[in-house]
């Protein structure tokens, strides 16, 4: 994308918030896990070291706009100064790229919704605390080309292109948590957006609380705590279906995603954060122990996708122990 000067009227639109890295402080009572952090720092230096001169990362998924969106979240959850910390080159290479990467002609970024959504996530919690003011730019054209394709989709939602006419609770997830974190940015999301995906979503959600890929049944955790956490960025945790939502997670806090293990890593932490605290402190005890057997020396966690996207997401299930990232705000 090349370098533009946003118009006054859209900088106004995106007024930083002021408190950006202070919205949810941890309380005396409330310390972070000892083990948590060696963790942390390890998984960054390992995206640190293995970043692309391009801002990407050169392995199977690692180019991919959505997983340099997650590896870039993964520095600013952990409190990281992208203005002049250790880790601001690295930050500022990966919001580079993933605006490289949009089309100029209509704000697409990458080649899939999939990436679409998790970069525009990536460039709204950036948005505030880069001082460039392409990003609000950037961000603004993201939002846009989300909304004009759920205007076109026949369910109010979204699905793998723009031009999809059906949709399913896994892109369409990506891209209610973008519109979520661009408006806690300052943009303004029509509310009708908002109403027109979660009912989507509601009509994926079966008697028992589960979510289906496309439509009620078949439910499984992964999609269920996606459905859950658009819920609870809604502020929708009052009704009976969400309730169900949560017990169903609730009983399968061991259950690990054979395909897409740190995706579904990823969703359960801030799903069960949202939801209830004394459920969610048990996942993450659980949640560490597990990833700390799982992470190499090197400071990686293994997976199919790619260590870019693995450690990525295994870090950012993590993140709720810091509470940096607004979206991570109740």
């Amino acid at each position: 994308m090349k370098t533009v000067l946003v118009a006054a009227a859209v900088i106004t639109l995106l007024a930083p918030a002021e408190a950006w890295g202070q919205s949810l402080p941890r309380r005396q009572d409330d310390p972070i896990p000892p083990q948590v952090d060696p963790m942390y720092v390890k998984g960054l230096r390992f995206l640190a070291q293995t970043q692309s001169k391009e801002g990407n990362w050169p392995d199977r998924n690692g180019t991919e706009p959505a997983v340099v969106g997650l590896c870039v979240m993964a520095f600013l959850a952990h409190g990281e100064d992208p203005n002049h910390g250790p880790y601001a080159k690295n930050i500022r290479l990966g919001i580079e790229f993933i605006m490289d990467s949009q089309s100029e002609s209509n704000g697409y970024i990458g080649s899939s919704m999939y990436n679409h959504g998790f970069a525009t996530l990536a460039l709204a919690e950036a948005y505030g605390v880069l001082r460039d003011k392409r990003i609000a730019e950037a961000l603004k054209n993201a939002v846009d080309l989300i909304l004009s394709a759920q205007e076109r989709n026949g369910r109010g939602a979204w699905r793998y292109t723009p031009q999809s006419p059906d949709a399913d609770t896994t892109v369409t997830g990506a891209q209610m948590v973008a519109l979520y974190a661009a408006r806690n940015a300052g943009l303004p999301v029509p509310d009708e957006a908002f109403k027109k995906g979660q009912a989507f979503l509601k009509r994926c959600r079966g008697s028992d609380g589960g979510y289906g890929y496309t439509s009620a049944g078949s439910g499984k955790p992964t999609l269920t705590a996606i459905g859950s956490l658009c819920l609870a960025l809604g502020k929708d945790r009052d009704s009976k279906g969400y309730r169900a939502s949560v017990e169903y997670l609730r009983k399968r806090m061991t259950y690990r995603d054979r395909f897409y293990p740190y995706y579904f890593e990823y969703y359960m932490s801030q799903a069960l954060f949202h939801a209830d605290e004394t459920i969610w402190s048990e996942w993450n005890l659980k949640n560490i122990r597990y990833l700390s057997a799982l992470q190499s020396r090197e400071g990686s966690w293994p997976g199919n996708k790619g260590p870019a996207f693995s450690t990525a997401g295994a870090l950012l299930s993590l993140a709720l122990n810091y509470r940096f990232l607004p979206i991570y705000e109740k």
